[in-house]
């Protein structure tokens, strides 16, 4: 079993009716899908495909592909760090969401690009099913990319870049990875179960669209499995306690698994927040970005 996989699983499937929407916010609202088309759209006229065949050509991470596809756009605009581009747009987006954990690591080239185009390709209908993992490893730069800027607005000092922002070298690495995908994703899962039980229809659903989306027996099996379970709120805390960036994560994740619109929810993303130490500043700061509006 994959964890990367079950996370591009849950992005290609839709977590929430809202979380596509709240994940495209968090890179610019509405106006990513006409920039990116149009930053795109000569280099899909000369294939002759699409735009969804030059994203799916571009989804092997950060290394250079051919036909121009949104891995070396992504990697040549953010390797500047100057947060400055010609064309406006995406560019200037995703350039000044990353710019300060750019800043951190000695430049916006040293983060997880790759996987954010990956991602960004998933979301505009441009991903196929054997890059589920690819697309999971995205959508935690995202929540990296999220919490890192949710904690500096807030004044915090001494960030550690949180993981999944960038692309693991050692053994270690990539085991700390893991392990906060790992909670990420029961994190999720535990949010989808604030409102009440998992009813049959609800797990019929969720199993049918992670069968969609390509995932083995194991993985549908393991996320079967936590949602049968009691919630596990008090061991997503304590195992994220001490450490900020991830907590942040926990919370953003969690915002992107449900809808947030029962009383039920929202008291439990109030005592998850409490639980994990976040400031108001900062849990607000997330909100907006992924265009919440407070409760």
């Amino acid at each position: 079993m994959n964890i990367n996989d079950l996370l591009g699983a849950m992005v290609q499937s839709g977590m929430s009716p809202s979380s596509n929407q709240r994940m495209k916010n968090s890179l610019g609202g509405g106006n990513v899908l006409d920039n990116l088309t149009g930053m795109l759209g000569k280099s899909a006229g000369q294939s002759g495909g699409g735009l969804a065949d030059i994203l799916s050509g571009a989804l092997g991470g950060g290394k250079t592909g051919q036909g121009g596809g949104i891995a070396d756009v992504l990697s040549g605009v953010l390797g500047q760090g100057s947060g400055k581009s010609s064309g406006g747009g995406i560019a200037d987006v995703l350039t000044g969401m990353l710019g300060e954990a750019g800043k951190a690591v000695g430049g916006n080239k040293n983060l997880a690009v790759g996987s954010l185009g990956a991602l960004v390709g998933a979301l505009l209908g441009g991903g196929k099913k054997s890059a589920g993992g690819a697309m999971g490893g995205g959508l935690m730069a995202l929540l990296g990319a999220l919490a890192f800027n949710a904690l500096k607005a807030s004044g915090q000092k001494k960030l550690q870049i949180p993981a999944g922002l960038l692309e693991p070298e050692t053994a270690a690495d990539k085991k700390n990875l893991e392990q906060s995908s790992e909670l990420v994703l029961r994190a999720m899962i535990n949010a989808a179960k604030a409102d009440g039980q998992v009813d049959q229809n609800e797990l019929n659903r969720i199993m049918g669209k992670l069968n969609e989306a390509g995932v083995d027996e194991e993985g549908q099996n393991y996320v079967k499995n936590q949602l049968q379970q009691p919630m596990e709120t008090k061991q997503l805390i304590s195992e994220a306690k001490g450490k900020p960036e991830l907590a942040a994560q926990l919370y953003a994740a969690s915002l992107l698994a449900i809808e947030v619109d029962t009383q039920a929810e929202k008291d439990y993303l109030n005592q998850l927040a409490t639980g994990l130490g976040l400031a108001s500043q900062v849990t607000g700061h997330i909100q907006q970005l992924v265009g919440l509006q407070s409760f």
